[in-house]
This record gives structure tokens, C-alpha cells and sequence, in this order.
């Protein structure tokens, strides 16, 4: 699996839904180069991209553990902190938690982000 980066985005939860309603409409096609994940505050990010996130994705990649159990090891959390942690980033793909022999398997497929916001998107013309 090859790691990329990912463009996430920064828009009110107002604008969001006008977003979506906008292209389930068909009024609206995202662009190639939009972000594919979207958080209503740089906070709201900053929860999901934190830096003890950030040290365990790293731990991730450097150790490449087959289960969470060897993970919990590596990290020193409780593997119900781990579980409940990557299930978020997973949502947001930014790992995958594969099943393999009874395990879970974290695999990281993002570590790099490159994050865009504006004032109000919609006063860009994105969508109306």
C-alpha cells in the first residue's frame, strides 16, 4: 500500500451541508484537487491530528506491528485507547485496520496533510 498525502479542509458545518446537499443535487462537482476530508475547526482537526496521534502513526510506520497487543507494547497505551484512537483515524482514512488470523493489523495510508481553508468557501464560487 503506498502512503500519500492527503489535503484535508477547514469549512463551518453550515457550509459543509451546503456543500453536500449541492452536489446530491448535482449543481455542484468537486474538483480533483478539493480535499477529501473535511473538519468544521482547526480544533476539531487539531483533536484528530494531535501529536500523540501524530508519534503513533510514526510508530506505526517505523514498527509496522502485526496486532494491536504488540502496539499497546510499543506505545504504552491500553489497547482500548489504541482501538477507540484508530477506529477515528480509520473513519477519516487515514489508516486501515486490516483482519488478519483473528488480529487487527494497523496500517498507515496518510502521513502527510496538507490543509487548506478559507473565510467561507462559499464566497469562492465552490458552491452557491
Amino acid at each position: 500500500m503506498s502512503v500519500k498525502a492527503m489535503k484535508v479542509g477547514i469549512i463551518s458545518r453550515e457550509d459543509y451541508i451546503k456543500r453536500t446537499l449541492a452536489i446530491a443535487k448535482g449543481d455542484y462537482k468537486p474538483k480533483q484537487d478539493e480535499p477529501k476530508i473535511w473538519f468544521e475547526s482547526i480544533q476539531s482537526m487539531a483533536q484528530v491530528l494531535s501529536t500523540e496521534n501524530q508519534k503513533l502513526l510514526q510508530t506505526i510506520v517505523q514498527h509496522k506491528p502485526r496486532s494491536l497487543t504488540q502496539l499497546e507494547g510499543l506505545t504504552c497505551r491500553k489497547k482500548s485507547n489504541l482501538s477507540r484512537t484508530l477506529k477515528t483515524l480509520e473513519r477519516y482514512g487515514i489508516v486501515e485496520l486490516k483482519k488478519k488470523s483473528g488480529k487487527i493489523e494497523p496500517r498507515v495510508k496518510v502521513t502527510d496533510f496538507n490543509v487548506e481553508f478559507g473565510l467561507n468557501y462559499s464566497l469562492h464560487g465552490l458552491w452557491a
